[in-house]
């Protein structure tokens, strides 16, 4: 993240969840559980930009971990 926050971008959950292509459910579950790092502002999450870069960046699908039904 950068070290000055005039540089920092800040996105509201619906933002991010839009970026995602995800619920804004799953960016609060992403959030609490430190997976995706926030800023709290009264009852309003904000995030930055950045963040969420990093984590599409990183996230990857572990391989073999769908149950066969056989």
């Amino acid at each position: 993240m950068a070290h000055d926050l005039k540089d920092v971008r800040f996105l509201t959950v619906a933002e991010v969840a839009d970026m995602m292509r995800v619920s804004r459910m799953t960016v609060y579950r992403l959030v609490h559980s430190g997976e995706l790092p926030a800023i709290r502002f009264g009852r309003s999450f904000r995030v930055p930009e950045s963040a969420v870069e990093h984590l599409l960046q990183t996230a990857t699908v572990r391989e073999g971990h769908v149950a066969d039904s056989a």
